[in-house]
């Protein structure tokens, strides 16, 4: 029988992806109704914590969009009112 169990999360993405673990230990030497309520309450304190590194991580993924999103808006602002015009770029 294996030490642990394993609480996972797995967030895929067409451009990332992430696996969030944790390990639930295991004692054998519990009875079989302690060991499900060992079990209980090690994902009562787990999932919380997994639902914060998944927010975080999140977070930190919106960031990046919304950074790269407003390069984008701006590149497109810039190629906007310029349309219709040629540009000419210095080489210095």
């Amino acid at each position: 029988m294996a030490d642990s169990l394993h609480l996972q999360a797995a967030y895929t993405a067409p451009d990332a992806s992430r696996t969030f673990t944790h390990d639930v230990p295991i004692d054998s030497s519990q009875s079989p109704l302690a060991t499900k309520q060992s079990h209980l309450k090690a994902l009562q304190s787990l999932v919380p914590k997994l639902q914060e590194e998944i927010n975080v991580y999140l977070t930190e993924r919106m960031e990046e969009d919304k950074k790269a999103q407003g390069a984008l808006s701006e590149k497109e602002a810039q190629e906007e009112a310029n349309y219709g015009e040629e540009v000419v770029e210095d080489d210095a």
